[in-house]
């Protein structure tokens, strides 16, 4: 029997999901890049090259395993913490403690701390002395980027090791292995039911064996050899939730990943990403303002309905809620999708407020200042002044910028969609008169 059987066996009052974690780098399934025995940092790693790390990955993908087989290595000292259940006080006490070990020749400290992102950043900062001067290894975990959640100052002194999310194949076979000591009940797995099993798990490796657990009472309160049926396995689960953090990654990639496909025109990925962020309890007034956002910054005048359809989906969100507004954001996410697409709009403001930084408040051509009292009028204000209705086109050809801008241009319209129509209205606008309209004229 090897080590990992022996957690089976031993302390079965602890849950299932902590019986099952492996003991050693050998029985972690999955994250291969970092743990298969030809990977460069677990030979770096056994050769007794300690370092301090950051385990970044989705929930359920080893991140709390991989640091409790670090911290039973032999060459150091094992502390585990919690982010929510430390101060900058018990970090401060913790570091100074690792000094004196190392002062008194005894190993230094591996310090794990689970859920390093809800560290604020002056607790963060309390880490940076000690790892600085050597006096511990720092291990945390995060579901979150490092890069948004801790300070540089700590990522700059650690290796981040992102982990993957649990593939199908690796969570069979580790609830498999879970399911060892209970082969009766592996036996009634059919392929269906593990089908079923591994979308409730959704690639978390706890999330599997929790359900696994559930399964193991079930099947010790109706012991049977028939199959498991999948309406079976939803009674006796209910409704998961899928993975989601309206302040975290998942938060953030989903939204990602919905903009960049109605940008991308793909109206099937964009529903996609908007059923996952509807399931994972997205806020509808965030989700509408950004695709308001979007009409304007991604299809703007390619179809000037576009923002129209936008607003009116954040009324009508507003006032129908959940769950009947998914009908309303899914219009208007497949209409937002099919449009045609043109950025001039965001890039014509962004270079001319870029300008406006550049070259300050350049004076207003006289001809353009307003002429509303007799001291303005006095001055010019306004005079040379045409007006634009009395062009045979409703335009009169004027330099409107300021004198130092005159050929400045910031509008670059695509051609495409209505766009194409303004700047085909603007060409023949522009154009001299051809000779038979002046004959017209006459």
């Amino acid at each position: 029997m090897d080590l990992f059987d022996q957690a089976l066996d031993q302390n079965s009052h602890k849950p299932l999901a902590e019986r099952s974690r492996p003991q050693s780098f050998d029985e972690v399934l999955g994250q291969a890049q970092w743990l298969s025995p030809q990977s460069p940092w677990r030979r770096r790693l056994e050769g007794g090259r300690l370092q301090s790390l950051i385990l970044w990955g989705p929930p359920g993908c080893g991140k709390t395993s991989l640091a409790q087989i670090l911290l039973k290595r032999p060459d150091v000292y094992g502390q585990k913490v919690h982010a929510v259940d430390t101060g900058a006080k018990d970090l401060k006490a913790l570091c100074e403690a690792s000094r004196d070990r190392l002062r008194q020749g005894l190993t230094p400290t591996l310090l794990f701390i689970d859920e390093i992102h809800r560290l604020n950043r002056a607790q963060q900062d309390v880490l940076l002395a000690a790892l600085e001067a050597g006096h511990i290894y720092l291990v945390g975990a995060t579901t979150e980027n490092p890069s948004h959640a801790l300070n540089p100052a700590l990522i700059s002194r650690v290796q981040v090791l992102p982990l993957e999310r649990l593939s199908d194949s690796v969570l069979q076979q580790i609830g498999e292995r879970a399911l060892r000591p209970h082969s009766q009940l592996l036996s009634r797995l059919n392929p269906a039911a593990w089908t079923a099993i591994l979308t409730q798990a959704d690639g978390d490796a706890r999330r599997l064996l929790n359900a696994l657990e559930a399964l193991i009472a079930d099947h010790e309160l109706h012991p049977s050899d028939a199959p498991y049926e999948t309406q079976r396995l939803a009674e006796i689960w209910g409704q998961g939730a899928i993975a989601f953090d309206r302040d975290g990654d998942h938060h953030h990639d989903l939204i990602s990943a919905l903009i960049k496909s109605i940008r991308g025109s793909d109206p099937d990925a964009a529903v996609y990403y908007l059923a996952r962020l509807i399931r994972g309890g997205e806020n509808p007034e965030f989700l509408a303002r950004r695709l308001m956002i979007l009409a304007s910054e991604d299809i703007g005048n390619a179809d000037p309905r576009a923002l129209s359809v936008a607003v009116a989906c954040a009324h009508a969100a507003e006032r129908i809620g959940w769950p009947e507004a998914r009908i309303i954001f899914s219009q208007t996410v497949i209409y937002l999708a099919s449009a045609p697409k043109s950025n001039a709009a965001y890039l014509a403001i962004d270079a001319a407020l870029a300008e406006v930084d550049r070259s300050g408040s350049l004076p207003v051509p006289l001809a353009f200042r307003s002429s509303k009292t007799a001291l303005s009028k006095s001055l010019g204000f306004g005079r040379d002044y045409k007006y634009a209705h009395e062009g045979d086109r409703g335009f009169v050809p004027q330099t409107f910028l300021p004198e130092a801008l005159a050929s400045k241009t910031f509008v670059e319209l695509k051609a495409r969609g209505f766009e194409k129509n303004m700047q085909d209205y603007l060409n023949w606008m522009r154009r001299p008169p051809s000779a038979s309209e002046d004959e017209a004229k006459s």
